[in-house]
């Protein structure tokens, strides 16, 4: 039997948008056309659409419709992108004059993250918000199925008609999907709470999509994390060692990319993956400066960050890394290095740092100010230790930073160390007496 690939799928992207919003409808264009190309259909059109009024039934006027509907037949499309919410008559009503599949932003997003999940906690997460989102999606076209009388005679009350025993079917299986993600849960509660009895701190990377927190990553721990040019590269969370210039380690993490509107099911679903943001000791927002909408992507990312209750507004610590420094002109290299210096001298403003994740350039000093954030509420102390509490002296040395050691007359150590604010709990609890100035 010969086997044929399968011919991708031929897809329009419309990008529907307020009239007056040129320069910006460009970059949400072509964030759309990303989005879609992702899920590995060909594009064969993509146009934004001027909007003066949102139709209740269709979304766009009915001059927009046929004119969208003949480029559909003229290139032969099967699917049709629509860079915003659509509610599910309006999806419906487009798919019926267009002949071709429909799907809005929300539903973009959901099929990209269903196609990158690779554990089991990703899929799960992704089915819930699917069926959540197709639940929602339910109109009725069953209307060739009357209301069906449940038992004999004329007694019995009506059964269920297919659409509501649609919604029966899937909130079954959500329940399911629900009752699988609480073990998921459980499990990464007892997984956080032993990496936070564990002498490491917790770093995370957090960011708009395709900002380059995988290749940053992968820099920084040899991770091997998939890092490409591409919306949604990686979606599960990975864990590796953060080695760190004084000699110690911490963990880092990076997390699934964030994206504007992201889908609130989704927030939802994944709250068990982005409780490790919350968590953490220290958060790395990284942001693409070569990209013409970066603030608004910062804004994004803030954004969801507070839903998660995470971030400044939380007392959570973090550093801004401006990464692809390699794409700028010299001049906008110049105002931002200027920029950088300033938020670093002012308390009010966050710590940010510039950096090329191509080049190389500015890694070495992210990786000296993530150990500086992390040892900034870590206390220096004194100790003299006798010979029979040595073992005091090797734990000091496995879980501190030694800055002095000497031996006195009397044969006891004395020794100046660093130590985190868990570790010098752990190390008063034992040895408080051996601790002379702290």
């Amino acid at each position: 039997m010969i086997e044929r690939e399968a011919v991708a799928e031929r897809c329009i992207v419309l990008n529907p948008r307020d009239t007056g919003q040129n320069f910006q409808a460009i970059y949400e264009l072509e964030e759309a056309v990303g989005l879609a190309e992702a899920l590995g259909v060909v594009i064969v059109h993509a146009v934004s659409v001027p909007v003066r009024q949102v139709n209740v039934a269709n979304y766009l006027g009915g001059g927009k419709i046929a004119e969208i509907a003949q480029i559909v037949q003229d290139e032969k499309a099967s699917i049709v992108v629509v860079n915003c919410q659509l509610s599910p008559i309006q999806q419906r009503n487009l798919e019926k004059m267009w002949k071709a599949k429909v799907i809005d932003r929300t539903g973009l997003i959901l099929e990209i993250f269903g196609l990158r999940a690779a554990t089991k906690e990703g899929s799960l997460q992704v089915e819930l918000a699917r069926l959540a989102y197709e639940r929602s999606r339910l109109v009725r076209t069953w209307t060739h199925l009357e209301r069906q009388r449940g038992g004999q005679g004329f007694l019995a009350g009506p059964g269920e008609t297919q659409i509501e025993s649609d919604r029966r079917v899937l909130s079954e299986k959500m329940t399911k999907i629900r009752r699988a993600l609480e073990q998921v849960r459980r499990t990464r509660s007892l997984q956080r709470r032993q990496r936070q009895r564990a002498p490491e701190r917790v770093v995370a990377l957090v960011g708009y999509t395709n900002a380059g927190k995988s290749t940053l990553f992968n820099i920084l721990t040899e991770g091997g994390v998939l890092a490409k040019d591409m919306l949604f590269a990686t979606l599960d969370t990975t864990h590796r060692v953060l080695p760190l210039p004084n000699g110690k380690s911490a963990i880092l993490s990076d997390t699934v990319g964030f994206i504007a509107d992201l889908p609130t099911d989704l927030i939802t679903a994944f709250r068990a993956t982005l409780e490790e943001v919350k968590e953490a000791d220290l958060l790395l927002h990284i942001r693409d400066m070569s990209d013409p909408l970066a603030e608004q992507r910062k804004d994004d990312v803030m954004h969801v960050l507070n839903q998660i209750e995470a971030g400044p507004e939380h007392e959570q610590e973090i550093v801004e890394v401006w990464n692809k420094a390699d794409r700028l002109s010299m001049e906008e290299r110049e105002s931002l290095q200027a920029r950088a210096e300033a938020s670093r001298e002012t308390e009010t403003e966050l710590d940010a740092h510039i950096i090329s994740c191509h080049s190389g350039e500015g890694i070495s000093i992210l990786q000296s100010a993530i150990d500086e954030k992390l040892s900034a509420k870590d206390e220096i102390i004194t100790v003299d230790i006798p010979p029979k509490e040595f073992k005091a002296r090797s734990w000091l040395h496995s879980n501190g930073q030694v800055l002095e050691e000497q031996a006195s007359e009397n044969g006891n150590c004395l020794m100046q160390v660093q130590l985190s604010e868990a570790d010098l709990g752990k190390f008063r609890a034992r040895h408080a007496k051996l601790i002379l100035i702290s």
